[in-house]
């Protein structure tokens, strides 16, 4: 897995505080510094979110990465337009880049139109289906499930992102339209969020990658505003409507194209709390699931520039005058085989103790134990999130149990002769006067 999400070393200063908001607990601090375990990390972008010293960062590629082909392709996601005040018309945004430097755009809110053309015929007509259907527009609600929910993995949705479709589409079109091979014409995703740019470098569905390069909206937004304002006469460059734009905000994919019952959940922990729901029987009457790992959705990436509440309202405000959706398939047409996912879904489980069933069960054992002896106030102290974590540590070799700051407090009273150790510790951790 090539994470998109990575850790200055020079800017970390241990201070914890990303290790409390990752949703799969893949970060501990040792030694002063943040370390990453990529088994783990899904790519959410919490931590990029919630780092005080910008210590976490995501990986795109630069702009020079353009000379690298001789006939260059954006595709922008939908969310992109939330980022612009007073925007009316979305062909602005697309003429700018092509002041910038790309030969041709393409909008990725097509593809987005075209999933949920599939997504609804298959609903509607495949009684096999497995309910809810999950989409699969997420990729870091994608990877959450596949490492804690895999039982829910059949439940996903086999067609292909929007920017895959798109991307598939735009290569072959580019082919025909330059007479160039393939390999010399450049497709490059405008991102909102990691997950996506570590996606669309390791596709968990595809064979192989289907876009070269990856920028983030954050990265392009200067160079388009510059080339915005310059613009008196766009070129009629857009070909989505409504439905496709409305995917940038969260409800905007299940609102676009079902009428049955459907849910769409934004935020990581309201995911988790949804999909253990799920797991547990407790939503049978939900046809389609809608997934967002940001707050309100793709407006809500990391890699964005507005506040995703703004964002949103400018999305509604500016689709409001489209119309509905210029891409479908014909009724009763076979969608093309690049609409779909080519290789299945694996579980990826993240917290074996052992390979050997007997020696993973003494671990087990050995953790209870500790999570006896701990305090367990999840305070952080140790550079674990929980004490379960820091016990699952211990028994694994990555840590001790003097890592914990109440453990350390009871072997320094031992070494001074029974005295109180409290003054050594930082004043929250001192025992109340009820208890001395």
């Amino acid at each position: 897995m090539k994470h998109s999400v990575t850790l200055d070393k020079d800017k970390c200063k241990g201070c914890t505080t990303c290790i409390k908001h990752c949703p799969t607990e893949a970060i501990r601090v040792r030694r002063g510094i943040a370390h990453i375990t990529e088994e783990r990390c899904i790519d959410c972008g919490n931590c990029i979110r919630v780092c005080p010293h910008k210590a976490k960062k995501a990986v795109c590629d630069g702009f020079e990465r353009l000379k690298e082909f001789e006939y260059t392709i954006a595709l922008p996601a939908p969310s992109l337009y939330g980022q612009f005040r007073n925007l009316t018309d979305v062909n602005v945004v697309l003429t700018a880049f092509l002041h910038i430097g790309f030969d041709h755009v393409e909008e990725v809110s097509q593809g987005a139109e075209l999933a949920s053309s599939i997504t609804k015929h298959m609903l509607e007509n495949d009684p096999d289906l497995p309910k809810p259907l999950i989409s699969s527009a997420c990729p870091a609600s994608v990877r959450l499930i596949c490492q804690r929910f895999p039982k829910l993995i059949p439940h996903i949705s086999k067609v292909s992102a929007p920017f895959e479709i798109v991307a598939v589409r735009a290569r072959k079109e580019a082919v025909e339209r330059t007479g160039l091979p393939p390999e010399k014409i450049g497709i490059f995703f405008i991102t909102p969020c990691p997950a996506k740019v570590s996606a669309g470098r390791v596709p968990a569905g595809l064979s192989a990658p289907v876009v070269d390069g990856f920028f983030s909206i954050s990265d392009i937004y200067k160079r388009l505003l510059t080339a915005m304002k310059s613009i008196d006469k766009p070129l009629p460059l857009s070909n989505s409507g409504l439905i496709g734009v409305g995917w940038a905000h969260c409800g905007g994919e299940s609102n676009a194209a079902f009428h049955g019952q459907h849910l769409a959940v934004d935020g990581i922990e309201n995911i988790i709390a949804v999909l253990e729901d799920l797991e547990d029987g407790m939503l049978p009457q939900i046809d389609f699931l809608e997934l967002n790992s940001c707050n309100q959705g793709c407006v809500g990436g990391c890699l964005t520039v507005e506040n995703p509440y703004v964002a949103q309202t400018r999305i509604r405000q500016l689709i409001q005058h489209m119309p509905i959706s210029l891409n479908r398939l014909p009724k009763d047409a076979e969608p093309p085989a690049y609409m779909f996912d080519d290789k299945p879904l694996e579980a990826l489980p993240v917290n074996i103790l052992d390979d050997d069933m007997e020696i993973a069960m003494q671990k087990y054992a050995k953790i209870e134990e500790l999570l006896e002896a701990l305090p367990g106030l999840d305070c952080g102290s140790c550079g674990a999130p929980t004490c379960k974590t820091l016990a699952e540590d211990i028994v694994q070799g990555l840590a001790l149990e003097d890592d914990c700051i109440f453990r350390m407090r009871e072997r320094m009273q031992y070494l001074m002769g029974m005295g109180d150790a409290d003054e050594y510790l930082p004043l929250p951790f001192r025992r109340r006067d009820d208890e001395a």
